[in-house]
């Protein structure tokens, strides 16, 4: 079925109000992501992700940002406070994959079945400070070997990973949330240091876009340019379902609605949306427009991955995970 391109994320606080379950069930989105501002406690979070699939009648996805470290929308005292991924990446794949999993089984508990991690850009000496301990390391290899890790401990749990930021975020010296990045590599030196985790994992169900320029190959960032999505779907090899990075940024010029325009123009399936009102969802709900054929398929074949994760027994699990990074 052709749902809204879009996940959303403008509710505005603990409970879903009349007014915003009305404008959802009108808008149809694919999926929602929630916010801080939409946490506090394990009981609350459950009504609220049971209301907003409620309010669209169906068991739409619903995803977070729980990375750890600074990106971490559930917290303690409900949650564990976790690490930054860099701060742990030492500890190895097995600890990794046990890190996710419990973050998966946290966020399964309340109704969370995506998790936008793990974060597959390569660490250098320039990235900004923004990302660079949310990376897992400065190697390629070594980060597709955690990130792998990471994204199957989120599957086994039944959580759906989102791998961001594609194609690579780790050469940028400015935050996207403020400015535009410019990245001025040659592609030669992009396809065998930013590229390469994401080309290991491009068989993983989703991924996340990066509002970063590449001089290289094009004038516009990559979430609004089509031989940048391009690039990720030939070059790459991700046929998943791609999402936008969140288009309320100032990386993107031009109004909301242009933004999402561009996006949906340039290749991406859905227009992620995360901070704003129902006045401002209204017009890039109607600029982004139905799922396409190619946009419902990636989601199909998403949605058949998000399995009821089995029996865990989370205090031996964690147990393990102490031991090892400690």
């Amino acid at each position: 079925m052709a749902h809204g391109a879009t996940i959303l994320g403008g509710i505005a606080g603990l409970t879903l109000t009349p007014d915003e379950a009305a404008f959802f069930r009108e808008a149809d989105p694919w999926g929602f992501i929630l916010f801080g501002r939409n946490v506090d406690s394990p009981d609350q979070l459950r009504r609220l992700t049971g209301d907003l699939r409620a309010a669209l009648g169906r068991d739409a996805v619903i995803t977070v940002d729980q990375e750890g470290g600074r990106v971490q929308r559930l917290r303690g005292p409900h949650w564990a406070d976790w690490p930054a991924p860099l701060d742990q990446a030492a500890a190895g794949p097995r600890a990794m994959w046990l890190r996710y999993h419990l973050i998966g089984q946290e966020l399964r508990a309340v109704g969370i079945d995506s998790d936008c991690a793990p974060t597959l850009d390569v660490a250098q000496d320039a990235t900004h400070p923004f990302l660079r301990n949310r990376c897992l390391g400065t190697d390629p290899a070594r980060v597709a070997e955690l990130g792998r890790a990471a994204a199957d401990g989120l599957l086994a749990a039944g959580v759906l990973p989102v791998v961001k930021h594609m194609p690579g975020h780790g050469r940028a010296q400015a935050d996207s949330h403020h400015g535009l990045p410019v990245v001025d590599a040659a592609l030669d030196d992009l396809d065998a240091l930013d590229f390469a985790p994401f080309r290991a994992l491009a068989d993983l169900p989703m991924g996340m876009t990066a509002h970063i320029r590449f001089t290289a190959l094009d004038d516009a960032p990559a979430t609004a340019s089509a031989r940048m999505i391009g690039l990720i779907r030939d070059r790459i090899g991700f046929d998943g379902l791609l999402m936008t990075d969140d288009i309320t940024m100032n990386a993107l010029s031009g109004t909301e609605a242009e933004r999402a325009t561009a996006s949906i123009a340039a290749g991406c399936d859905l227009v992620l949306h995360c901070n704003g009102t129902i006045a401002s969802m209204g017009p890039v709900v109607h600029a982004a427009g139905a799922m396409n054929a190619d946009a419902i398929r990636r989601a199909d074949a998403a949605l058949a991955l998000r399995t009821e994760p089995a029996p865990a027994d989370i205090a031996a699990l964690r147990a393990e995970w102490q031991a090892l990074v400690a």
